[in-house]
């Protein structure tokens, strides 16, 4: 992989994961402890050691797909996918402002799903260019899936 396609696509990631910690800092205020939560939901420290791995996948999977279609001469598919995986950067660093920021519950369980099927779309369009070595980005749209789960029954626990 090269690092002129590394460098700005690990700054789109990390500039992603900066954004939505700012605003999950509020998941140790008052607000989040009273909040019903389902027994299933993780320890706090599990989501910061999962959105970095997660992250790290993303960005190197991503510059490596993007290494690929240069090499290949697919253009259209590149621009495709820089679209694809910035729409999936903004939905990622949204979820954190909706749920923890603004509050917006069931708004959060709607963009987690939104999240879950454009991350699947992201590992698709990798998987396609470069087979199994892409398979591990798999781990994300799984991990968005079960946010999804996760925030629409916070949402339910918590409806007034």
């Amino acid at each position: 992989m090269q690092l002129r396609t590394l460098a700005p696509t690990a700054l789109a990631v990390a500039t992603t994961g900066f954004l939505g910690g700012l605003a999950s800092r509020p998941a140790q205020s008052a607000w989040f402890a009273k909040l019903k939560k389902p027994p299933y939901q993780p320890p706090r420290l599990a989501f910061p050691i999962v959105w970095n791995l997660l992250y790290t996948n993303i960005a190197a999977t991503s510059a490596a797909t993007l290494d690929q279609l240069e090499e290949r001469g697919q253009d259209r598919e590149r621009r495709a996918y820089i679209a694809a995986l910035a729409s999936n950067l903004v939905l990622n660093g949204s979820w954190s402002w909706l749920f923890f920021t603004q509050r917006r519950l069931g708004t959060a369980a709607i963009a987690a799903g939104v999240l879950a099927v454009s991350s699947a779309d992201l590992t698709r369009r990798s998987v396609a260019v470069q087979g199994a070595k892409a398979a591990p980005l798999a781990a994300y749209p799984a991990w968005c899936a079960f946010a999804t789960v996760l925030s629409t029954h916070i949402w339910a626990l918590n409806r007034r």
